[in-house]
């Protein structure tokens, strides 16, 4: 009973950091060219970040779209960095432009259950992870009905 007791609490625990296998990965640009997940981490060094991992295809996340506008317009100095993993780059593309979102835009070319898609334990989406100004993950997996909690972090992180 100990062992799975402690099991259980290890697995709601949030992870501080991102995998080394996961900074690794490589997602491709709007312009279909790849580029690391470290090396989209770093372009944001210095601001808070909001990342949503997200598909077009996820009434769940076109739902909760409204709200990641709001979260956009009540943090304006906050940087958003929308992860998809549709299926197609074709897709993707369109889902950008139906859902008109501000904010830097990759894909997730092997999806959901890939190699990246299991190095940051993604199992639903939308996903969020808010990284401090530092690079360090504040908060590592949220969902949609997460959003309080989102902001009372993002509000501690200013």
């Amino acid at each position: 009973m100990i062992v799975t007791l402690t099991t259980l609490g290890c697995s709601n625990a949030q992870d501080k950091e991102f995998s080394k296998e996961s900074l690794t990965k490589k997602l491709i640009t709007p312009e279909n060219t790849e580029i690391s997940f470290q090396e989209i981490i770093k372009k944001h060094n210095g601001k808070i970040t909001v990342i949503e991992v997200w598909a077009s295809w996820c009434s769940d996340c076109v739902k909760a779209m409204p709200k990641v506008k709001q979260m956009q317009n009540d943090f304006p100095n906050v940087d958003f960095v929308f992860l998809s993993v549709d299926k197609a780059f074709d897709k993707w593309q369109n889902g950008i432009q139906n859902n008109e979102l501000t904010g830097d835009h990759y894909w997730i070319p092997d999806g959901m259950k890939g190699d990246f898609g299991q190095s940051i334990k993604l199992n639903w989406i939308p996903r969020y992870i808010v990284i401090d100004k530092t690079g360090k993950v504040a908060i590592y997996k949220a969902i949609e009905t997460d959003f309080e909690k989102m902001y009372k972090q993002i509000k501690k992180l200013e």
